[in-house]
């Protein structure tokens, strides 16, 4: 079926350039000005980026001699330094500029649909031949005169719009699996900002306390916090928090050396509360500690991609004997994972027994805290946890370092009724990866089949991805 299909090159099939090589001044607010972090699998990443102004996009973007690189609908956004492969395809809602280390390929509409071209770039077939050329000691690049040598098998564009089809429900289902990931993970965030970050539970107590006429001392430190919670509780559709759980939380606050913490909840250190690893790295060039490993072991790198803080597999695995080269030895489930260097801060819940390498602090255990409530103590303080870091070539916070920081340990009740709500939320999130890691796979395994015609359309196969994206 393939084999009538021609063989181009990218640059026979779109126009191919990059963003811009001007140097831009940042400011607070303006335009979108992205890099190759910015471009994710199908999406953009938005948790960190840069603006310019309306002016310099103008200038940069629309300028005759440059006007090529402004970004049109339907063109495929492609990482080439840095962030390296990852692809985006341009919608008419969009409205950014990109730097150079992004490149844009403009499909020929005669030739190429935006989204068959997208999803040709996106396969892991092609990213194996991408990364052949690719150059950089610390970060992987490729230049425009290499993308447009690279080979692309083209069908007609009927044939197209048919694997187009067949993919983008797919691709679809997958979206919404990680956008309700992401609520629910931002569900447990603001529950956990509200009772243990801003004790808004602790104040509605203290709050009622008053109006029943008891005499409650407000802390001027947390006046502000008990006006703003005033408000709220004034606000139309304000709903209170149940009474089984505004019982588990005191009516008064105390002071500590952390200043004012709800009374009775104890000052402790992570030293105190937490059980604290640290892992290695097995000897690459002993094959014995690698060849047909099946025990998980991670870097940081396996978080890097991740858009939740479930983590279900690891890139590569070790062997028994390379188990035994690793002091803290296996993990077990539900061990909180942080990113120690290159960069600190990257956060995991793992449902799976792991192993570790030298750029994690591993949480496997606590003496009065779960890992759900750890995880999200975790992400609340990681402002102060990145302040503490060390390091001249990159950011780095070391174990005994970690090990000081300061916590405030609520009664067991508020984090078990805590626990247990998030905990639902986890079991989704856990089943929503299960979800995508099954879907990329089906997908992945099947694109190459299609794009070289190799797989019918109408065969069984084919027809198991549409019955995969159907399932409840």
């Amino acid at each position: 079926m393939g084999s009538e299909w021609p063989n181009l090159t990218l640059g026979d099939v779109c126009y191919i350039t990059d963003g811009a090589h001007s140097k831009v001044q940042r400011v607070e607010d303006g335009v979108m000005y992205l890099t190759s972090k910015n471009i994710g699998l199908g999406q953009l990443k938005l948790d960190n980026f840069d603006f310019i102004t309306e002016e310099s996009y103008e200038k940069l973007f629309t300028d005759t001699k440059i006007s090529q690189r402004r970004l049109r609908t339907g063109d495929v956004l492609m990482g080439i330094i840095g962030t390296f492969g990852n692809c985006y395809v341009y919608k008419k809602a969009d409205h950014f500029g990109i730097s150079s280390s992004v490149a844009i390929l403009r499909p020929n509409p005669d030739i190429v649909l935006p989204e068959y071209l997208y999803y040709v770039v996106s396969s892991n077939q092609f990213k194996a031949v991408v990364n052949k050329f690719k150059g950089g000691s610390v970060q992987g690049y490729t230049n425009i005169a290499t993308l447009k040598a690279l080979p692309i098998t083209v069908p007609s564009l009927d044939v197209q719009k048919r694997i187009v089809a067949k993919l983008i429900p797919c691709d679809d289902k997958i979206t919404l699996n990680r956008q309700i990931n992401q609520t629910l993970e931002q569900m447990a965030q603001t529950l956990f900002k509200s009772w243990f970050v801003d004790f808004g539970p602790v104040i509605d107590n203290a709050l009622d306390a008053i109006a029943n006429g008891q005499n409650i001392e407000v802390p001027v430190s947390l006046a502000k916090r008990f006006e703003a919670r005033k408000a709220v509780r004034e606000s139309e559709g304000f709903e209170p928090l149940p009474a089984d759980i505004r019982q588990l939380f005191p009516c008064e606050f105390e002071e500590s050396e952390l200043g004012f913490v709800p009374k009775g909840w104890a000052v402790s250190t992570t030293s105190e509360e937490l059980v604290v690893k640290g892992g290695s790295t097995p000897s690459t060039k002993n094959l014995e500690f690698w060849e047909n490993g099946d025990i998980h072991w991670t870097s940081p790198k396996d978080l890097s991609g991740n858009d939740t803080k479930i983590m279900l597999d690891t890139a590569r695995k070790i062997t028994s004997a390379g188990l035994k080269k690793i002091t803290s030895g296996l993990l077990p489930v539900n061990t909180v994972l942080m990113s120690s260097r290159a960069p600190v801060g990257y956060l995991a819940l793992a449902k799976v027994p792991v192993a570790i390498n030298q750029g994690y602090i591993a949480i496997p255990s606590s003496k009065n805290l779960t890992s759900e409530y750890i995880i999200q103590w975790l992400d609340a303080n990681m402002d102060e946890i990145k302040g503490v870091a060390g390091g001249t070539t990159f950011a780095e916070i070391s174990k005994s370092t970690f090990k000081s920081l300061d916590i405030v340990i609520p009664n067991s009740e508020a984090v078990k009724a805590f626990t247990n709500i998030v905990n639902v939320n986890y079991e989704r999130i856990t089943d929503g990866v299960k979800q995508i890691n099954a879907l990329t796979k089906l997908r992945d395994t099947l694109l190459p089949k299609l794009i070289s015609g190799e797989l019918r359309l109408d065969s069984p196969q084919g027809e198991a991805l549409q019955q995969a994206v159907s399932a409840e």
